[in-house]
């Protein structure tokens, strides 16, 4: 049986009220949010350990036009819907939300994670998700960084493996 994986993709409206329920049960909830432009292995085990920490993994998505706020103009590679359903795909991910703003306060004030986890390319101190994670009684781990394995990483390994264009004047 193929399981449908954009289920797994909710609004913040929808993401509210699943949250609610889950609180009522007594759920641990995990929360983390990134880019996740193109999905690699790094990706994968930080979402696995942060998904070991507690009962259900909400992944948070900035979309399109915050990952351009806060990357680059030329980013991201992957459009939001197509990088939430790959996300969604992933046995670890409970759910997927995307969010507009670069900075993920309002995701985080709308689930109020018991745990919120980033790569260990950042510190809990460093965080701008950090106050407000503590604010609402959860707890920041920082999940260990699986060196070299980066979006930036792929995308200057694919530049290499493309020819430059070479200009010839005509005369």
């Amino acid at each position: 049986m193929v399981m449908d994986t954009k289920r797994k993709v909710v609004t913040k409206d929808e993401l509210a009220g699943i949250v609610a329920d889950l609180k009522k049960q007594g759920k641990k909830i995990v929360t983390t949010n990134g880019a996740f432009d193109i999905l690699h292995i790094g990706h994968k085990r930080m979402l696995e350990v942060s998904k070991a920490l507690g009962d259900i993994l909400i992944v948070g998505v900035n979309s399109d036009s915050s990952v351009k706020q806060y990357k680059s103009d030329l980013r991201p590679v992957i459009p939001e819907a197509d990088r939430a359903e790959m996300l969604a795909g992933l046995a670890c991910v409970d759910y997927v939300t995307i969010f507009a703003e670069p900075d993920p306060k309002n995701f985080l004030e709308l689930v109020k994670p018991n745990v919120h986890t980033k790569s260990g390319d950042y510190t809990a101190e460093g965080l701008k998700e950090t106050p407000t994670v503590r604010k609402n009684g959860g707890e920041v781990v920082i999940i260990p960084y699986v060196e070299s394995k980066s979006t930036t990483n792929i995308i200057n390994k694919i530049k290499t493996l493309i020819p430059q264009k070479t200009h010839k004047r005509s005369e």
